[in-house]
């Protein structure tokens, strides 16, 4: 399946009798789709590529997965892409967690948005970074109020993932 890559989405022509797009958005949750066109985030495109389930062109040159983890790492987003990719191989849905203030919200295998709510927030965390009790406090918050749990990803150096499981507890 080809994809283009401009302005760090990637594109996927929904043709007549392609099922194959639907598919990635309907059964796996992948993307979102406007009028005849998937559109990936390139985080998605990132992992789709990497499983070897999409080409990317950009401007009919084919990129390769070195090609799209520079430019990740350029928009300082590859530690995300790296939870992502964790997450993802585990087997949960993931969707933007924007809104929330973190970077993910995960549903459990199966399911998604318009079938159930998100199980977990996800905020990104790197090791050598300075937390405020305060901003930590606000995510546990947030995500207490939103009745989910919130998933910590502490990404170190060697982009290795320790993930913790905080919930609100009442004294």
């Amino acid at each position: 399946m080809r994809g283009n890559l401009s302005n760090d989405i990637v594109s996927i022509k929904i043709e007549e009798g392609s099922k194959r797009p639907i598919a990635l958005h309907e059964k796996s949750m992948f993307g979102k789709i406007e009028h005849d066109y998937l559109y990936l985030s390139l985080i998605e495109a990132c992992y789709l590529l990497e499983k070897g389930r999409l080409n990317i062109y950009e401007d009919d040159i084919n990129c390769s997965i070195s090609y799209l983890v520079d430019l990740l790492k350029e928009q300082n987003i590859y530690s995300k892409y790296v939870v992502y990719r964790d997450l993802k191989n585990r087997g949960f849905v993931i969707k933007t967690g924007f809104k929330y203030g973190s970077e993910f919200r995960l549903y459990n295998r199966g399911g998604g948005p318009g079938q159930d709510h998100s199980d977990y927030l996800v905020k990104i965390i790197y090791e050598t970074y300075d937390i405020n009790v305060l901003d930590f406090a606000s995510y546990v918050r947030v995500s207490h109020g939103v009745n989910k749990k919130l998933l910590l990803a502490i990404v170190d150096d060697d982009f290795d993932i320790t993930y913790y499981n905080i919930e609100w507890t009442r004294p």
